[in-house]
């Protein structure tokens, strides 16, 4: 399993809008080959940030099979115009 690791810091005045288009893109990733799960929790401190946390089963079904795909780029028109600045993605994988 890797663990993908977003942080998301949305344009202030956009978090209304933000998570209204996540409602339907997260429909969009979870029907990618190997997507188990995903959560998107926001910042108490600072409510314009957002962590994104997606599990999949192996990295390549991230990089390859989601960035590579046709759905990729619906999510990417749905979501990446509310960044500023643009997400560093990292992934991680388990120690024990």
């Amino acid at each position: 399993m890797i663990l993908e690791v977003a942080m998301l810091d949305v344009k202030p005045g956009q978090e209304g809008a933000f998570e209204a288009a996540f409602a339907e893109a997260r429909r969009i990733i979870a029907s990618m080959r190997g997507y188990l799960s995903h959560e998107l929790q926001r910042c108490i401190e600072n409510r314009s940030r957002y962590v994104l946390l997606v599990r999949w089963e192996t990295l390549e079904d991230h990089t390859h099979g989601f960035r590579q795909s046709d759905e990729y780029q619906r999510w990417r028109a749905l979501l990446h115009h509310f960044y500023d600045p643009f997400p560093v993605v990292e992934h991680y994988e388990p120690v024990f």
